[in-house]
């Protein structure tokens, strides 16, 4: 490669979506122009979706590109070693003006088998909170296939799932087979596996524009549901200028960073890390280089970039695989 690698942010791949709204421009300052914009796709590698550098010498170039030609310095050693040069995560915002579908993802084994693609495990960290807003997150008690089914027949699927008021600041880790929507009045940040799969469960009988439903998935889903209670939520710490673990799973690590002045950051090289600014301003510096990032920025240091000063009052989600 022949510029230097440096932090890069990327052109936001934004999303209609028939729940969504303009929060995403109100709040995280997204370029949106449409009044239902649900997605703002921050950094990913989806087919027909692949970021675009947004800022310095490689402006303009995708991330596959410079993931093709250097791998190992963008993805880091073990991630390359790993996943090969494929782009294991993709980062989003989302604005949910209404409630999303009631839906479920598959699992990687499920998921390779039927589309040859990744499973689909998440985590949400709500970013904003309408009052009263909640969430669907699995069912209330155990349940079976047979339960769920005459549930969903006779159109009472909500009555046994369970919901639970959310607030800014919280944190919901989904494995994959757990049912679950997001509701009404939230904003959230969401990690997950590259994997754009979804079964589509109830989406409480609404119609587009055209007077259409759109598609549900029971069939595909009895295999993919996780029928049991799940505990989803999460507790962390919130120890200033530190990297305080919220969610260490196979695919992904998140920390949650309260900067009030400054850390130094010291990485291995063997995976890159993602930034995404949930509040507040912040500054990276490295070798010369300096570049201000503010609420609702994403920016990933490519692997290669293993020392580098954060600097500045903010709160920040950081991102990358163990």
């Amino acid at each position: 490669m022949s510029a230097k690698l440096y932090p890069l942010q990327f052109e936001p791949i934004l999303k209609e979506r028939i729940w969504g709204g303009q929060k995403l421009k109100t709040i995280l300052n997204k370029p949106i122009t449409s009044q239902i914009t649900g997605e703002s796709w921050e950094l990913s590698t989806v087919e027909g979706d692949v970021s675009i550098i947004a800022n310095g010498d490689l402006k303009g170039k995708s991330l596959m590109e410079i993931i093709n030609e250097s791998p190992n310095e963008v993805l880091g050693t073990n991630v390359y070693k790993r996943f090969g040069k494929q782009f294991p995560l993709l980062f989003k915002y989302l604005d949910a003006r209404e409630d999303l579908s009631i839906q479920v993802h598959p699992n990687d084994k499920l998921a390779k088998e039927r589309h040859n693609s990744f499973g689909k495990t998440e985590m949400w960290f709500v970013t904003q909170a309408d009052e009263d807003a909640r969430i669907i997150v699995g069912f209330k008690e155990n349940s079976s296939k047979e339960d769920y089914l005459k549930h969903l027949q006779d159109n009472t699927l909500v009555a046994i799932l369970d919901q639970v008021k959310a607030k800014a600041g919280d944190v919901f880790f989904l494995e994959t087979g757990t049912v679950h929507a997001i509701g009404a009045g939230l904003v959230v940040a969401e990690i997950q596996q590259t994997s754009d799969i979804t079964y589509r469960l109830y989406d409480f009988d609404r119609k587009d524009a055209q007077g259409n439903t759109r598609e549900l998935h029971v069939d595909l889903a009895l295999d993919a549901i996780n029928y049991n209670k799940v505990e989803t939520q999460k507790k962390y710490a919130s120890t200033a200028d530190a990297s305080n673990l919220v969610v260490d799973c196979p695919y992904f690590t998140t920390n949650f960073i309260p900067l009030e002045n400054k850390q130094d950051v010291h990485k291995s090289g063997e995976s890159f890390t993602v930034y995404m600014c949930i509040e507040g301003s912040f500054d990276i510096e490295f070798d010369g280089f300096k570049q201000s990032y503010k609420k609702g920025d994403t920016v990933l240091i490519p692997a290669a970039i293993i020392r580098f000063v954060l600097s500045g009052k903010a709160s920040i989600l950081e991102i990358y695989i163990s």
